[in-house]
């Protein structure tokens, strides 16, 4: 009885909390805001910590930015592995950071699960296009972007 294991049931981790949204974020570089949203996700538990370093890599060969001052950083293929869940985190710059030339003012770090981060791209990148968005998502309060995410995403 001392030793007997209780079945722990899992709880799912919802793919985006409030907490995991900061808005007028200052300007940083490249890999520090990468690494930022990754932490996000790492405190999170969506990912293991190996994972951040995964999307600097993928940054390194492909870059994530989307156009419209967004992106999207996530691992590469081989740290699909280190993902527990799928979870997105938000960075804003009002003011723009540097991403190799263009100016990004949303940043949507990205884990999913097998193919669900193709899924959670694509939910990103229309809403990225619809007439607004992203002028609601850059000039938004913390409260603000996390509706307009998640509204997008049920």
């Amino acid at each position: 009885m001392l030793f007997s294991k209780k079945a722990k049931k899992e709880e799912k981790l919802e793919l985006l909390y409030p907490g995991n949204v900061k808005v007028g974020c200052d300007a940083d570089t490249k890999e520090n805001v990468i690494r930022a949203v990754g932490q996000m996700l790492v405190d999170t538990g969506y990912v293991n910590q190996s994972y951040v370093d995964a999307m600097v890599k993928r940054e390194e060969s492909f870059s994530t930015y989307m156009g419209n001052e967004l992106a999207l950083p996530h691992g590469v293929e081989e740290a699909k592995k280190e993902i527990k869940a799928s979870g997105i985190a938000v960075m804003t710059f009002p003011e723009g950071t540097d991403w190799d030339g263009e100016t990004v003012k949303i940043v949507v770090g990205i884990a999913g699960v097998g193919e669900e981060h193709l899924q959670i791209l694509s939910v990103i990148a229309e809403l990225a296009l619809e007439d607004g968005a992203m002028e609601r998502l850059i000039s938004g309060n913390a409260a603000e972007v996390y509706e307009i995410l998640k509204g997008g995403m049920e």
